[in-house]
């Protein structure tokens, strides 16, 4: 029960974007088509869920054995960079017109206080290797909710007749923020 309340707590009640507003950047670049916010919640749930796993082991087994405690931020800053870079490699191997839609947002997921965030938080909880990598993957879930739900009503909001001063990011800002407002709404569920 308690791992399903880690999970599910990542996912609705502490969602990274919707209610941490971290990874706020890619959320809302490249949430303009469905396609394309997938492309990325499937990166991000990839990096979020292995950087967990990984930097349990190099907090763990590396730093605080020797010491190094205080390295943790650049450690896990290059744990997360190897994972986007594998991505990256891999992303453009298989699918280059995903590659292309991503674009500049794909190497950026290196940067993404979400994916940095799960990280911390993973150590500041003192989960275990399973809790955090659970963690992790929930944290990823929740992004990718946030970005596919928001990607839809981005689309549906260009078919829609909207005053000019509110065209664009105006609208989508507070898109957003109705879209938190509700994610909050699950806050003391567990």
């Amino acid at each position: 029960m308690e791992l399903f309340g880690i999970v599910f707590g990542a996912i609705f009640i502490n969602n990274f974007v919707l209610v941490r507003f971290l990874g706020i950047c890619p959320y809302l670049g490249v949430s303009r088509r469905i396609e394309t916010a997938m492309g990325m919640g499937l990166a991000v749930i990839f990096v979020m869920t292995i950087a967990s796993f990984v930097t349990y082991f190099v907090y763990h087994l590396i730093l605080i054995p020797f010491n190094l405690g205080y390295l943790y931020i650049v450690s896990f800053i290059l744990v997360i960079a190897v994972l986007v870079q594998l991505v990256e490699m891999v992303i453009q191997k298989q699918s280059p017109a995903l590659h292309r839609a991503l674009g500049i947002y794909l190497p950026l997921v290196t940067t993404n206080c979400a994916i940095l965030g799960v990280a911390f938080l993973n150590i500041q909880e003192g989960f275990t290797l399973v809790e955090s990598t659970l963690h992790g993957f929930g944290a990823g879930i929740g992004f990718t909710l946030a970005i596919i739900l928001f990607a839809g009503l981005r689309e549906r909001l260009d078919l829609v007749n909207i005053p000019e001063s509110l065209k664009g990011a105006p609208i989508g800002l507070i898109v957003a923020g109705l879209l938190s407002i509700g994610f909050m709404g699950f806050v003391g569920m567990i």
